[in-house]
């Protein structure tokens, strides 16, 4: 287990939880007020490109990171979006000076093209914002005793996943539970065949995890598989749902990152260094995610389980080779899963 799952393992992980849907793929611009912090600040513009889940979170940091004197007179544009959409549209054209997605490869699409620089991840957090889990969410008192993963391929039971073409999300979900089925001892056949069980019992595949958990909310499936923090975020809201967190897990690692134009911007960097702050970590904390510094989980007032086999995404030789063998829309697991259910991969 790499330093940062250790981290937020390490200490004692107490969450509330306090969340305001958010449509996934909006745009918008913010700004606040003349802040109460010290100093005049220095004003500018910065825009932000993220991932759809943590959309109410960033609204909330943004509110105090203009009250500061970094921040007292920056206003935001704001995009939201499945992950792999907003890096794709990022590296289209699409001006960013911030970047927050779901996972590495959408920063490191970013880096070839020369628009994120190659040390990117070079932090004390190595470039990541917040972590969370898989886990499976289900309708209210688990009507369907959904207990782990071998409940997932069983006949009858309706599964939501988003589209792992689109949504970084789905990919944490599909390595959580190919990676379940190598820390329960099967063979890589083995694990690869449970994705293909799983994915007959998937009717719907949205483009996004928040997509997916409103299709989820709306009425539609017995078990969603998703973040974590959108399960809590669900449960703050009032929905009828309560969530199981497998005995095997992954260790989902978001990542931020300033762009080529971002570096220039002395707002945007200003925001940069603040999401890694204690006040804007705990922030994320209120908002479902586990927070990469320890002190910001303090006090938070929701007991997080500590899943009895936690892996990440290095037990699987790291994203590079992940994406290869499990995402290529060419040929790859996955490819050869979706279009076996006749859905397109996008090739």
């Amino acid at each position: 287990m790499d330093a940062r799952a250790r981290t937020w393992l390490g200490m004692p992980i107490l969450l509330a939880l306090s969340l305001v849907l958010a449509a996934c793929g909006s745009s918008k611009s913010s700004s606040s007020p003349t802040s109460s912090g010290s100093g005049s600040g220095g004003g500018g513009n910065v825009s932000l490109v993220a991932y759809s889940t943590p959309q109410t979170a960033y609204d909330a940091i943004i509110k105090e990171f203009n009250k500061t004197s970094s921040g007292n007179g920056v206003k935001f544009k704001e995009s939201f979006g499945a992950s792999g959409d907003q890096s794709r549209a990022v590296d289209s054209g699409l001006a960013a000076d911030y970047v927050g997605f779901s996972l590495e490869p959408d920063i490191t699409r970013l880096v070839k093209d020369g628009k994120v620089a190659g040390n990117w991840d070079q932090n004390a957090t190595k470039g990541m914002v917040t972590n969370s889990v898989v886990v499976l969410t289900v309708r209210k008192g688990n009507p369907k005793h959904i207990t782990g993963w071998s409940d997932l391929t069983k006949p009858g039971i309706d599964v939501l996943v988003p589209n792992v073409f689109t949504s970084g999300g789905a990919r944490w979900d599909v390595m959580a539970a190919y990676g379940a089925q190598i820390k329960q001892g099967k063979t890589e056949a083995e694990a690869t065949q449970y994705l293909t069980d799983l994915y007959k019992n998937v009717s719907v595949q949205d483009s996004s995890a928040r997509a997916a958990l409103q299709t989820f909310t709306g009425g539609k499936g017995d078990v969603l598989l998703g973040y974590e923090n959108d399960a809590i975020f669900a449960q703050q809201k009032g929905e009828a749902i309560d969530y199981v967190v497998p005995d095997q897990t992954i260790l989902i690692e978001n990542p931020v990152a300033l762009t080529s134009t971002g570096v220039k911007n002395t707002a945007a960097k200003a925001f940069y260094d603040y999401v890694f702050t204690d006040p804007a970590q705990k922030i994320f904390a209120k908002n479902g995610y586990r927070p990469i510094v320890a002190s910001a989980a303090s006090g938070s007032g929701n007991n997080f389980p500590t899943p009895k086999t936690l892996f990440t995404i290095k037990d699987f030789s790291g994203w590079s080779a992940v994406m290869t063998k499990f995402f290529d829309p060419t040929k790859s697991i996955m490819a050869d899963v979706e279009r076996g259910k006749g859905v397109s991969t996008g090739k």
